[in-house]
């Protein structure tokens, strides 16, 4: 059913406006939070979609309780503020570098004892975090309680998606200018102040931003990372004060040094950076006569420069991170980056197998990737994920002319899991048994497969035809997980997920009033909706995960991945508003179809095409479930009493969706998409049940 609309046409306009810049806000507070939080508190980042999932529950939580308490939107930029303050002194704090002792995820304080007070400690931060986050979004949201049910549902919701697609296009560009934390908060800053121009909102609003520029100085930061540089030594005398040794920072974790290694430095009588400069020789001496060289994870240019040193007339040097590039460029002191002979591609590892099938080298180089970062907030994944499964290494094997080499540079700093989930992973990749040389540099091994010729001085350090643990899980494209401890159990990840889950739906039950109650929200909870949400989740973050594979894992993939889904909500709802469904339930039928056939396709699989083709099946293969998806939410939406209770509950369902996601380290990533199915299968019977 229903209600007449007696506003105003301009009203009307305005209070669409309203919903829009009130989207906009939260979408850009999101992303803004994601990435800020995640560089001042470093578990945070290895905690995947914590912050999305906060934003999703404060803004459920925010339109259900805005209905009856509009002005809780005052309370958004204080909130902010102290949050702020909490972040900017992370460090001085002890915050930065907190360490969580689970045993389970490399990087995730493995050398920390796992005592149960330390367990708990840090497990209740994490929590008290989140929900903090959490009230700031629901204060955000407030305006929406009350203005999504002054508008039609259609024009409502259209208005609520385009603020969110706008926010992302907003956040994308300032992405791309390197933009640092005060200016993406700001983007989210300033709509607020629109609905709250108080002057302790104001106050707070300055500092809020004051606090995050404080917290971003003499830091570079790219699409991806904060970028903190450090002088190593003193410049040379006559040198030139940039062009000197660097220790490079990411989000705050060391990453990899900056270093002149020419013949009559290293030959200088210091012993260590002679050494140093054979290591990163090594993969291109092993083929004495070896000409052209492809080193992907290049960095600032350390690995292309023992290129050059060992004559290589030809290099490419791939590198995701522009702006690591860009200081390759500036302050490298054997400019590798400015030789003829070498070029530049800012891309992903895997992409750049996938983009150019027909290239052969004598030897591919991967650099020693890390990093440090998820290559988005719908996933537990890193951006490195897909470089080191089967498939990944694969695809970089089939790049190495025959009787080339293969070397593949790794920190083994976890311990002999690594190694050995290294070493079997290659072998399945390409048939052969890598030989494994311990070098010990950062931690470093070098796993090589092909003619190496070992020099007398490494002998000591190489291992021939290792013994492999055949019980050490792969990662594949499906399970991608390469820093997953084998053997254990992620109780850090269930822990922290089950005390959210509870008090979710807590706070769940206190707004809507549970099943056929009345809480807050008002009227009965909406389960259709919620189910659906949790399931538009699930089928997000397969999409945005498979589809890295066609195109890789940049930021500009996943900016465009959001957008594509908003586009698609978007025509979804122009669709319905012209010819909306009598009945929903046949809508069903293609939905789970298309689902069953990503579910048996995958991406990966697209791989064999053309990029043109393989955009265009790709884009289609995932864009079928969300727009049949679209058309049966904007038509509940539609029937629904209440606009901000069906949105709430969707929303809410999306939290719940996110974390279910979790389930793909154990289970993989096709498992998402089956339990997309599950969600959306539950959504119509319960929606036969009502004979709707």
């Amino acid at each position: 059913m229903r209600f007449p609309d007696l506003s105003p046409p301009d009203t009307r306009t305005a209070r669409a406006l309203d919903v829009a810049l009130c989207t906009f806000a939260i979408l850009a507070l999101e992303l803004g939070l994601i990435r800020w939080i995640g560089g001042q508190i470093r578990i945070v980042a290895y905690f995947a979609n914590l912050i999305l999932l906060a934003a999703f529950l404060g803004m459920g939580l925010g339109v259900g309780l805005g209905r009856r308490r509009p002005a809780m939107v005052h309370a958004a930029l204080p909130a902010l503020a102290a949050l702020a303050g909490v972040l900017a002194f992370a460090r001085p704090l002890g915050l930065t570098n907190l360490q969580f002792p689970d045993p389970s995820i490399f990087l995730w304080g493995a050398d920390a004892a796992p005592t149960t007070w330390r367990f708990l400690a840090v497990s209740g931060f994490v929590v008290a975090l989140f929900w903090a986050v959490v009230a700031i979004f629901a204060f955000v949201a407030a305006p929406l309680g009350r203005l999504l049910d002054q508008l039609p549902v259609l024009r409502a919701y259209s208005a609520d998606i385009a603020g969110s697609l706008l926010g992302i296009v907003a956040v994308t560009l300032v992405s791309a200018l390197g933009a640092s934390p005060w200016e993406w908060m700001a983007l989210g800053v300033l709509p607020v102040l629109w609905f709250t121009r108080t002057r302790l909102s104001l106050v707070s609003a300055v500092g809020a931003l004051a606090l995050a520029g404080f917290s971003g100085r003499g830091a570079f930061f790219s699409p991806y990372n904060r970028i903190d540089l450090r002088p190593l030594g003193a410049v040379a005398p006559g040198g030139d004060g940039l062009r000197r040794d660097w220790m490079l920072f990411v989000n705050r974790d060391y990453h990899q040094r900056i270093l002149g290694l020419s013949r009559e430095r290293a030959a200088g009588g210091q012993d260590t950076l002679g050494f140093v400069r054979a290591v990163y020789e090594l993969p291109f001496r092993f083929l004495p006569d070896g000409r052209s060289a492809l080193v992907v994870g290049a960095g600032a240019g350390n690995d292309a420069a023992a290129g050059l040193r060992a004559g290589y007339a030809s290099i490419t040097a791939v590198e995701i991170d522009p702006t690591i590039l860009d200081l390759g460029r500036l302050l490298h002191p054997e400019d590798p980056y400015g030789d003829a002979r070498v070029r530049t591609v800012n891309d992903d590892a895997r992409a750049y197998f996938e983009r150019h099938p027909g290239e052969a080298f004598d030897v591919v180089v991967y650099g020693l990737v890390d990093s440090h970062v998820m290559f988005s907030a719908m996933s537990s994944l890193r951006l490195d994920n897909y470089v080191y499964t089967v498939e990944g290494i694969r695809a970089g094997w089939q790049h190495v002319r025959e009787g080339g080499l293969l070397a593949i540079s790794f920190s083994t700093f976890a311990g002999p899991w690594i190694e050995q989930r290294l070493l079997r992973t290659i072998r399945e990749a390409t048939g052969r048994t890598p030989l494994l040389v311990r070098h010990g540099m950062d931690h470093g091994a070098l796993f090589v497969v092909g003619p190496a010729t070992v020099p007398a001085w490494l002998e000591g350090s190489v291992v021939r035809d290792a013994t492999i643990d055949e019980s050490v899980r792969m990662p594949t494209d499906d399970w991608p997980f390469l820093y997953l401890r084998p053997g254990t159990v992620p109780y850090g990840y269930l822990t922290v997920l089950l005390i959210i889950g509870l008090t979710a739906t807590f706070a769940i039950r206190r707004v809507y009033g549970g099943e056929g109650g009345a809480g807050a929200a008002g009227g009965p909870f909406d389960w259709p909706m919620f189910l659906m949400g949790a399931a538009f989740m699930l089928l997000q973050t397969r999409m945005v995960t498979e589809l890295s594979l066609l195109f890789g894992s940049t930021w500009i993939v996943n900016a465009c991945v959001f957008g594509g889904v908003l586009t698609m909500v978007l025509l979804a709802n122009l669709w319905v508003s012209k010819r909306m469904p009598e009945k929903i339930g046949p809508w069903f039928i293609p939905l789970l179809a298309s689902i069953v056939l990503t579910y048996a396709i995958g991406a990966g699989t697209l791989n064999a095409f053309d990029i043109g083709t393989r955009g265009v099946l790709g884009g289609a293969l995932f864009a079928l479930p969300i727009g049949f998806a679209g058309v049966i939410v904007a038509t509940l939406l539609v029937r629904s009493r209440s606009l901000a209770t069906a949105l709430g509950a969707n929303l809410l369902g999306a939290v719940f969706g996110g974390i279910m996601e979790y389930s793909s380290m154990f289970l993989g990533l096709r498992f998402v998409a089956a339990l997309a199915f599950v969600c959306y299968v539950g959504a119509w019977a319960s929606l036969r049940r009502a004979a709707v």
